[in-house]
């Protein structure tokens, strides 16, 4: 990792090479902001250099405290997480193999909670709150069959945010000293770990891509999420965001026959 500009507002993507969390990362580089993405891969293509980049494989617990640390060493303006497992496929629970479920608990869960742990001390600046967004899905208000372990370890990682960000309103309305927000997508998104799912030929013009994150991801630069402080958001193919009591999210769920999965 190279050295941090600490002239400018610092941010950090967990999960953010590619899919959402790259959305969400190039719209705060563009925005200005100084962008560190922890990831297994490195970032590519438009945009990359503007990012900086350590490889953090979620599973391996000492390189992820010890790059969190680094990313953490001075102040933050914003925090994403957007790391995640899916799973092989769609699979029954009793086709799925304990390892699978593991690396779901250790990137979906454990890796939201070490990510909370050292980067919430950050986000507490002295000058104005900093803002934590965790992109989630509608797994979380659907399950379904098939993603036993996906729906289980995301709802528990949106459980987690609810509960820090109840804590995180002691303060009177309007001064929390950060600020915490869940978004997803409201529908299917056009990234790398969808595509190694789906059969060559496979037409994506009706799927979401990354840069719908990006108006959000804007207005959480800008505002550091005032007015959405334990908002659960989601967000359209055209960027536009809406709460999710307003519209319950679309379940992605259907019948998967035990030894096939997509």
């Amino acid at each position: 990792m190279t050295a941090l500009d600490r002239t400018r507002r610092r941010a950090l993507v967990v999960g953010g090479s590619t899919g959402i969390g790259r959305g969400v990362a190039d719209a705060w580089a563009a925005a200005g902001l100084d962008v560190t993405v922890l990831s297994r891969s490195a970032p590519a293509g438009t945009g990359a250099e503007r990012l900086r980049w350590a490889a953090t494989d979620l599973t391996d617990a000492d390189r992820v405290a010890e790059n969190l640390a680094l990313a953490a060493a001075g102040p933050l303006h914003a925090v994403c997480y957007s790391a995640v497992h899916y799973g092989d496929r769609r699979a029954p629970f009793r086709d799925c193999a304990e390892a699978e479920w593991r690396r779901q608990i250790d990137v979906n869960l454990h890796g939201l909670w070490l990510t909370l742990a050292r980067t919430l001390p950050a986000l507490r600046r002295p000058d104005a709150p900093g803002v934590f967004l965790g992109v989630s899905s509608e797994v979380v208000y659907n399950a379904g069959p098939g993603r036993s372990g996906y729906a289980a370890s995301k709802a528990a990682a949106s459980a987690l945010l609810d509960s820090v960000a109840q804590e995180e309103t002691t303060e009177p309305p309007g001064t929390q000293a950060l600020r915490i927000v869940q978004a997803l997508p409201a529908g299917m998104v056009d990234t790398p770990g969808i595509r190694r799912r789906r059969p060559e030929g496979f037409d994506y013009s009706a799927y979401m891509t990354p840069g719908s994150f990006a108006p959000l991801a804007r207005e959480l630069a800008a505002t550091a999420g005032a007015g959405l402080h334990g908002a659960h958001l989601v967000v359209d193919g055209a960027g536009a965001w809406y709460p999710v009591s307003e519209r319950f999210p679309v379940s992605q769920s259907r019948r998967i026959p035990s030894g096939t999965g997509s």
